[in-house]
């Protein structure tokens, strides 16, 4: 039978014209950070064979997300879409996604991107393991099968450390893990012309307190862009004033004593 790989993938907002969220196809796109996800699941079923699922959450239009993992490969496409799941902070969406996981049982492997480009918590994946009860391991960059368990090659703060994981288990992968294959045509047009499923809450077996805004203890007050900003001072003078402004400066940021 092989390899049975879950890949949890989110469709996120790249841009919002006026600062108003409004989800179409022009401003939502696969989470880039999934992406090293999705291609080493590819790559390890390649080598070991099996199948390849993923799941995500979300309104209709997430659906996209999924048909374009299809494109690149992936097996079967899952949806958890349902008007109580909208307003999850990231324990909910775990919730769901666990309920999700339990429907796709026995797998192997559930994998994640470290984080989304969108909220950038990097919460789904380690709060979903702990939900679903499997090991989990972070900022995975090299897998190997071995048998009923994985070599986990991971970094972190610098250091390479190498775990070994028994199956089942979740990885969050690096996004210097893998470069995405890119879709063909044929398998655009093979994904296009197929469905992907759609699992309401009734099917997850969750209630509506459990998921959504109302299972959520964690809720969004603010959200402001970032300010950016840079500045360039120009140092005038002989080149001895210029080094003697240069070191005042250094001094005055702390950046040299």
């Amino acid at each position: 039978m092989g390899i049975h790989i879950i890949v949890c993938i989110k469709s996120v907002v790249l841009d919002a014209p006026g600062g108003k969220i409004v989800r179409t196809p022009d401003t939502t796109a696969l989470n880039p950070f999934d992406l090293p996800a999705l291609e080493t699941a590819l790559a390890l079923r390649d080598e070991s064979g099996g199948t390849v699922t993923a799941l995500s959450m979300g309104p209709e239009i997430s659906g996209l997300s999924l048909y374009s993992a299809l494109s690149m490969g992936v097996d079967r496409g899952v949806l958890l879409c349902d008007k109580a799941l909208a307003g999850a902070d990231t324990l909910a969406t775990s919730n769901a996604l666990c309920a999700g996981l339990k429907l796709l049982e026995p797998y192997d492997l559930v994998l994640f991107g470290t984080r989304t480009a969108d909220s950038d918590t990097g919460q789904v994946g380690p709060q979903t393991a702990v939900g679903a009860g499997l090991p989990l391991a972070a900022q995975a960059r090299e897998i190997l099968v071995k048998g009923k368990s994985l070599e986990v090659s991971a970094e972190c703060d610098g250091f390479r450390q190498r775990f070994e994981v028994d199956t089942p288990c979740a990885l969050t992968v690096a996004p210097e893990a893998a470069k995405a294959r890119n879709a063909s045509l044929g398998g655009i047009e093979e994904a296009f012309s197929g469905e992907i499923e759609v699992w309401s809450l009734e099917k997850l077996g969750l209630t509506p307190d459990q998921v959504g805004d109302a299972g959520s203890p964690t809720k969004i007050k603010d959200m402001t862009p970032a300010a950016k900003g840079k500045q360039c001072d120009f140092l005038t003078g002989s080149i001895e004033e210029q080094a003697d402004k240069l070191l005042e400066k250094l001094v005055n940021a702390g950046l040299i004593q």
